[in-house]
Parts: C-alpha cells; structure tokens; sequence
C-alpha cells in the first residue's frame, strides 16, 4: 500500500530538474520587437541608471549598482516573451498572421546571436470561444517560421479559468510536434493564471493542482497576471496591484500548489514604468521586486527597460545579503555545530537552494562562494538541496 502511496507521490512531486529559474520575464508586444530588442532595452536601461545614479545609490544595501550597470549593458534580459495578448491587442487575421512570422523569424536568429536572452517565447491569446483559432494560427506560424524549435522555448497562455483545458493544451503540443517532426516533449507551456475560477472553481475546489497533472510535465511555469485578476475581483482601479491582498491570495495558492512539483511560479507586473515619473516609479518597482523575493516569488514580469534597472538591482541585494546569512549557517549545518541556530535539513535545503539561486542569477560569482566557503561547492549545495549524501571529504 505504502508503495504504491511513494510512487505516486515522486510523480506529483520529482522536485527541481536543476534548471536555473530565470529572474524575470520581459513581454515586448509582437509590433516592437526586433533582433536586437536585448541590446537596445539594456542600453535604455543603463541610461536610465547613469541618469538617477544618486537614487539607485540609496536603494542600493548592498554596493551592487556597478555590476548591475555592468549586466545591463552585457546580459540584460533572461526570458522574453513576444507578446500576441493584451500588449499587441486584436488585430486583422492578416496584420498578425505577418506578425506571427516576423516573430518566428526573430526567434530563429535568437538561436545564433551572443545577445539573445538565455530562454525566449511568445504569449499567445487565450482559449475562449472567439480567440482559439487565432492561438493555434499564431503557434503555427511562429513554429513554421522558427523551423527548427531550440531548448527553452515556451509559449504563455493567458487567461486560464478551468483544469478541463489543459488537456486541449496536451492536445495541440502533441499535435504540433507530429505535424513540424519535433521530439515528442518538445513544446512545452505556462499557464496564465489572471481569473478567480483558476483559484477557487465552482465546486469549492482548487483547481491549480489539477492543472499541474494534466498538463503531463509540460506546464514549466504559472505565471500571475496582476490586473485582470484584481479586476475580476472587483478592486477598484486605483487600487489594482501586485501588493493587494487578492493578489496576494492568488499567487499564495498558486505557491502552495506548485510547490515541489518542478513547475515554476511568476510574480506579475507593475503598469507603473519610469517615464513621467521616474524616481518614484524606480522606487516602487525596486520595493515591490524586494517584496516578492521575500515571499518566495523569485520571477517577475517586466514591461518597460526601466524596469531592468530596479529587477536587477533588488535581486542582487537580496541574494547578497541572504548569502551572507546562509553561508556561515550552512557551514556550522556541515560541522554539526549550532552557531546560534539548529538548523533541521529542510532549513539547509532552502538555505542551499538560497545560495545556488544567488550564484546562478549573478549576485555572487562561483569564485566569490568558493572563496570564502570552499566546502560549499555546487555538488555539496545540490546535494543538500535533493537532501543526497554529502560528498565524504566534506564530512571528514
């Protein structure tokens, strides 16, 4: 009986694949995107910084503003995703089917270029009665242009209000890597979840959960969408942001949901950009990217190059400072010494998982940790992460 309850339980629950969790996702709508979109949204980006230097200096607890220039001018964007939803809006069947190609085009030369982001998409619209048939033409026409689908690829589908439409989901990837010849698996998506009924269902029931096994190991991400979800629960406009406690409610069962199964979750956007004003906007984003990291949200939407600024620069702080709280604990964990605290393997696993998510976004480098814990190697780490043996020379 015991079994049979452990075999099901590592299929719900395999835990991580070792991938790193990207920091953010940009959504540029598919009418502005270029080949070199990366570039000029980090150039915009370091400007922006160079301009409110002071400001940033302030917000900055941890004296990481020269390498946050430093990454916006080389590698400022880790996922992206074309836009066909709200940031393109509905057009002529031809204007996106135009659209659709260019994207996949642009796509295509992302596979070969120094500044692509490090995994990449497209946004679909949804699967209500009058927007499918434009999602799957949308798809097919990316796919057709890309020709050849690379590692990373994922395609976002917004609006999901019931588990019973995740199979159709199942249904057209498998489609679509029949139809193109692509490795069964291949296509694989996230799940928009922006309506109450992917919350709570009609029955009283959570559906997330449901969601997560139907989609048969290909839903990598739930991503949060702030406004049509604090809207559809009737906060006022003026109200509507990521820090509401509706929103805080949604993406805690959305946590709870995910936890353990592998499948990522994404905090949503803030519509607040730094144009008109820009120190209070930097300020807002930089304290709200804070706030989600705190809670457990390590990804989040970006919709302006502005935002790059304050991801980046929140980021680092916070994984700096975590690191320097995690490092000396995890040391006494591997000596069996208390240091103050007793920590239990399930804190070393989050303290470890801490620390490798920290190197992995750039806020420490591999050379920095293994300086100044040479015990703490990326072998030891995952192995406290997937709760494995430690490596014996550690031990000894």
């Amino acid at each position: 009986m015991l079994d049979t309850v452990d075999t099901e339980l590592r299929t719900r629950y395999p835990g991580t694949d070792g991938q790193a969790q990207p920091i953010h996702t940009a959504y540029v709508p598919a009418d502005r995107i270029m080949e070199d979109t990366p570039s000029t949204w980090g150039a915009a980006a370091v400007e922006l910084l160079d301009r409110h230097h002071d400001l940033l200096a302030e917000l900055d607890s941890t004296g990481s503003l020269p390498d946050v220039r430093k990454r916006l001018a080389q590698d400022p964007i880790q996922d992206l995703r074309i836009d066909f939803e709200d940031g393109y809006g509905f057009r002529t069947d031809a204007e996106e089917d135009e659209a659709a190609s260019a994207a996949g085009a642009v796509l295509a030369t992302w596979a070969y270029t120094p500044y692509r982001p490090q995994s990449y998409g497209i946004r679909t619209k949804g699967l209500a009665v009058g927007e499918r048939n434009r999602t799957v033409r949308t798809l097919e026409l990316v796919l057709a242009a890309m020709v050849d689908v690379p590692a990373g690829f994922v395609f976002t589908v917004p609006k999901i209000r019931a588990a019973e439409q995740v199979p159709a989901l199942v249904a057209l990837c498998e489609g679509l890597e029949s139809g193109y010849r692509l490795r069964a698996g291949t296509l694989r998506f996230e799940l928009q979840i922006e309506s109450p009924q992917a919350i709570i269902a009609a029955d009283g029931t959570a559906p997330i959960a449901r969601m997560i096994g139907l989609a048969e190991g290909r839903c990598s991400a739930l991503h949060f969408g702030t406004y049509d979800y604090t809207a559809a629960c009737g906060v006022a406009a003026p109200d509507q942001a990521l820090d509401h406690p509706a929103a805080d409610y949604a993406k805690s069962v959305m946590q709870v949901a995910a936890a353990q199964t592998g499948v990522w979750v994404c905090d949503g956007s803030t519509q607040i950009v730094p144009d008109t004003e820009p120190e209070a906007a930097l300020r807002n984003h930089h304290r709200l990217v804070g706030r989600s990291l705190r809670r457990g949200y390590y990804q989040g939407w970006d919709m302006h190059p502005g935002h790059l600024v304050t991801r980046w620069l929140a980021t680092y702080d916070f994984f700096r400072q975590a690191i320097d709280v995690a490092v000396p604990r995890l040391q006494a964990y591997l000596d069996r010494r208390s240091g103050g605290v007793m920590d239990e393997p399930a804190t070393a696993e989050a303290l470890a998982a801490t620390v490798l998510r920290g190197v992995e976004c750039g806020a420490r480098t591999a050379e920095d940790l293994a300086a100044r814990a040479p015990e703490l190697s990326p072998a030891v780490l995952r192995a406290l992460v997937t709760r494995a043996p430690i490596p014996q020379e550690v031990l000894s």
